[in-house]
């Protein structure tokens, strides 16, 4: 199947055409139709899998052949994002696929300063794509009125919960005029998600094109049982293989961030952090630069988490064990994204078994430990998988050669 094939306009197939976009996705073939029909949506799929064309093209397509001719712009539609770095991806995308129909759009989020937020605004603009706590400042202000949106997009509905915007989201709901269409997407969809589901679409359809907080098959996965202490000494020893061109790094704290990059940078490693704490042009700076591969290491949080989006990305390494399941979904879906192979890698101390043992049953599947490494955990007894068969051998620090990345498609089942 072929985006002609979706009844997409002219403009915009030119548009996908340009940006190298041939055949949609699973969840943009089931989402596209649908949200073009006006109906309210909620989709469930796994990060990297084209979620934001599946709203985007269709938001354009329905603002295009329903264009208002007033003299200044309303904001016709509204895109709510949890972080900085997603709000801006999303806008680019915007621009990109909307480049030949005309329509304008902007982003607000915090962290920077508002006037050239505010000009944007005051020239109109038919799309908005925002954060909330900036969204909410705005529309305290007098900047923004949502009295004309037509379509309402929240995006990352789980990560929205896990950071504590819901009250924000009930604000914000509560500005929308009750006509309106509603797009509802969220990566998994526990619980709490599904009733927020239920406050924001109406008589909705439900596309799901994976089970819901599955990983992407095609990413290797695997565990290092290892003492806290290590840590640092195990990620200098994997950073040894040339083959690791760049890697993304997760720690839980902001903090841990900038100790992992201080440690790597002692031994002329390329490292940048990238969190809450950092100026919004230095986190920019440090996405580009590992984008271009000037920077081997990217040290993250979670919270900037889903707005990274590096083409080929081939590893992640959790360098701490995330403490809710759902964020290992996503922190390992910034690789083996849009079919492309990838390895995700993470260190466990004793702490940390408790969390492993949730994840792998959030995703139905053991993790494949490694236990041929030069610091294992002591006094650990994990359950072992199939023998390990090591390939692309890499020295260490004794001498010998060890496989410190086996390959999972060269091991036997």
């Amino acid at each position: 199947m072929h985006f002609e094939s979706l009844n997409i306009i002219e403009p915009i197939l030119k548009s996908l055409k340009e940006e190298g976009y041939t055949i949609p996705t699973p969840i943009q073939v089931q989402a596209i139709p649908i949200v073009l029909q006006g109906i309210d949506l909620i989709g469930c799929a796994q990060t990297g899998t084209g979620k934001t064309a599946a709203f985007a093209v269709p938001i354009l397509q329905l603002l295009s052949i329903n264009k208002t001719f007033d003299r200044k712009k309303k904001i016709r539609s509204l895109i709510v994002t949890p972080t900085r770095e997603l709000a801006i991806q999303i806008e680019e995308s915007f621009k990109a696929y909307g480049r030949h129909t005309g329509l304008t759009c902007t982003v607000v989020f915090g962290g920077v300063n508002q006037n050239p937020q505010t000009n944007a605004l005051r020239n109109g603009v038919d799309i908005l794509i925002a954060t909330p706590g900036r969204l909410l400042d705005l529309m305290n202000q007098g900047f923004i009125s949502l009295k004309d949106i037509e379509i309402f997009v929240l995006d990352e509905a789980d990560r929205m919960l896990d950071m504590g915007f819901i009250h924000d989201v009930r604000r914000l709901i509560a500005a929308l005029p009750q006509k309106r269409q509603s797009l509802f997407f969220s990566a998994t969809m526990p619980p709490e998600i599904v009733r927020l589901a239920g406050s924001i679409v109406y008589k909705p359809v439900k596309v799901e094109v994976t089970p819901s907080a599955s990983t992407v098959d095609i990413v290797d996965q695997f565990v290092y049982f290892i003492d806290r202490g290590n840590k640092n000494s195990l990620l200098l020893e994997l950073l040894k293989d040339d083959k690791i061109k760049t890697a993304l790094v997760f720690t839980r704290t902001k903090y841990g961030a900038d100790k992992v990059v201080r440690v790597l940078k002692k031994k002329n490693i390329s490292a940048e952090a990238i969190h809450g704490n950092k100026a919004q042009n230095a986190r920019q700076k440090a996405l580009s630069d590992f984008k271009a591969q000037t920077t081997r290491v990217l040290v993250a949080t979670d919270i900037a988490a889903r707005g990274i989006d590096v083409d080929d990305l081939e590893y992640v390494i959790n360098f701490e064990i995330p403490n809710i399941s759902e964020t290992y979904v996503h922190r390992i879906g910034r690789t083996g994204r849009a079919g492309a192979k990838g390895t995700a890698i993470s260190f466990c101390d004793a702490e940390e078994k408790e969390y492993l043992r949730d994840i792998e049953k959030l995703i139905t599947k053991k993790i494949q430990v490694v236990d041929d490494h030069p610091f294992p955990l002591i006094d650990n007894n994990p359950v072992r998988t199939t023998k390990q068969q090591f390939n692309n051998r890499i020295p260490n620090r004794f001498g010998s050669s060890r496989n410190l990345i086996p390959d999972r498609r060269n091991q036997r089942r």
